[in-house]
């Protein structure tokens, strides 16, 4: 089928995706623009997952610190070249991630570890004694169930890459911002690590 040029700059503007790219992705969904860029996401994905692999030996250290001085955060963010490593949309996503876990912070629900997986066990199995104490009056038949639902909700709220994205919800969690990152600067990314200090916090 033909596809109209200006769907195609649509489309375009709306994905921020090559003009070839875009028009497959019209003709896979039929002129179809809401199942186009669902086509395209879906592909993102795959080709995210392929980068991801790839070793990161560049990066940049972005930093935020709030208008009061009460609070900074410093994130280091990996990529493949010191090309992107100088790249401006780079060093804005570097600082983006800061001011994400500023906002957090500010609102009580600082990360804790950039993924499930570095989250200390013993604080994992902490969270779980509560649960379960929680649930104790509930059938023992839905109780594993519902513990594991407050813990899932616990990660989306205290680990970084599951945390919803504070400076654009729309992106979706951190993790999911970081993929479209990906694709749009073309090379892994890979947030190594954080810290966040607030003004009368216990040194560690």
């Amino acid at each position: 089928m033909e596809i109209d040029a200006k769907l195609v700059m649509e489309l375009r503007r709306k994905t921020g995706a090559g003009a070839m790219d875009c028009k497959d992705a019209l003709k896979q969904a039929g002129g179809d623009l809401e199942k186009a860029k669902d086509f395209l996401r879906a592909q993102g994905m795959k080709d995210a997952a392929k980068k991801s692999s790839r070793a990161v030996k560049a990066g940049f250290i972005g930093s935020y610190i709030h208008h009061n001085g009460n609070l900074g955060v410093i994130v280091e963010v990996d990529c493949e070249t010191d090309f992107v490593a100088r790249n401006e949309k780079f060093r804005e996503l570097c600082k983006g991630i800061a001011m994400h876990i500023a906002a957090k912070a500010g609102g009580g629900q600082a990360p804790i570890c950039v993924t499930r997986e570095k989250v200390p066990a013993d604080l994992i199995a902490r969270e779980k004694a509560i649960y379960e104490q929680q649930v104790a009056d509930k059938p023992a038949a839905i109780r594993d169930k519902i513990v594991q639902g407050k813990v899932d909700t616990f990660f989306k709220e205290r680990v970084l890459l599951d945390q919803e994205y504070a400076m654009d919800p729309t992106k979706g969690s951190v993790g999911a911002m970081l993929k479209d990152s990906i694709l749009t600067i073309g090379e892994n990314l890979v947030i190594r690590r954080f810290a966040c200090f607030s003004v009368g916090d216990d040194a560690e």
